[in-house]
């Protein structure tokens, strides 16, 4: 029974004194296992490593009671910080003019073209608008008096809505205003940037979320008179909510794929190395016997 049974066997084992080694056959055997052990490190990186797929869908949970987070750092190099304010309006009927608790102005000192010192201002602000269109802009209006020239020439270091995730290396658009500068044109004009909100997912390995938002924009600056007739120059950020958003979900591949891989690497390497391996010993076979001359 024992003996029939080893006749399953389709792994023959071959005598070792019936085995021949040879140098060649050596040197392919050493390039077998170096290339092997690099694919097979290559494969394991990639495995280890997660990568980030994103998808496209329909958001339909959103509405106008939601909120968003916005992180607003803008400079204004020729404004004091006692007349800059933030103003915020929406479709929902909001309206707010002057400063936030939280807003934190901190001034500037610069110089212009013709060597004039300035004093300007730097605002740093969080706050929340609704998900639904509207604008927040920076102005004099809830200034006591307006200053005598109001000078719109800004530097935005940071405009980003929900989570931040810059620092996840995420392909997209979440922070394009950063160091925009607007700093050479007419101190009459006011600025307007048209902002296409798109919510965004990203989801880890463990399940849990962020809700980052990312932007495009478009920029265009005018000249635009107040109800007095004075020109009051703003920088507007008008925004609508794109209704199309986009999942980030970080995946890692199944271990049964790094597994055929490894397999798929050993066999294939170990059936190429054997057609070298022949290919090379009967080509110096040939040699051998074309030298003695037994070459028929």
């Amino acid at each position: 029974m024992l003996l029939n049974f080893k006749r399953l066997d389709i792994y023959r084992k071959v005598p070792q004194d019936l085995t021949q080694t040879t140098y060649g056959g050596a040197i392919i055997s050493l390039c077998c296992i170096i290339f092997m052990k690099i694919l097979f490190i290559s494969e394991l990186i990639d495995f280890l490593t997660p990568e980030i797929v994103n998808e496209l869908f329909v958001d339909q949970s959103a509405s106008g009671l939601d909120k968003i987070d916005v992180r607003l750092n803008v400079s204004l190099p020729r404004l004091e910080c006692r007349f800059a304010g933030l103003d915020i309006q929406d479709d929902s009927g909001r309206h707010e003019v002057g400063a936030l608790n939280n807003m934190v102005k901190t001034t500037i000192e610069s110089v212009g073209a013709n060597r004039q010192k300035h004093q300007g201002c730097r605002l740093e602000v969080t706050f929340q608008i609704n998900k639904v269109p509207g604008n927040f802009h920076l102005s004099t209006h809830s200034a006591e008096h307006q200053p005598g020239v109001i000078d719109m020439a800004h530097i935005i270091h940071e405009i980003s809505f929900g989570d931040d995730v810059r620092s996840l290396n995420l392909q997209g658009s979440f922070d394009p205003l950063s160091d925009i500068k607007r700093l050479d044109d007419s101190p009459m004009q006011s600025h307007e940037y048209h902002l296409r909100i798109v919510p965004s997912i990203y989801e880890e390995l463990d399940g849990s979320r962020l809700r980052p938002y990312q932007y495009q924009y478009a920029h265009k600056k005018y000249i635009s008179l107040g109800f007095t007739g004075r020109v009051i120059p703003a920088i507007w950020f008008k925004y609508d909510i794109n209704p199309i958003s986009v999942k980030y979900k970080k995946h890692r591949r199944p271990l049964y794929e790094f597994i055929c891989m490894t397999c798929a690497i050993i066999g294939g390497t170990f059936t190429v190395a054997g057609i070298i391996d022949s290919l090379v010993f009967s080509a110096s076979n040939i040699l051998e016997k074309s030298q003695l001359g037994k070459l028929i």
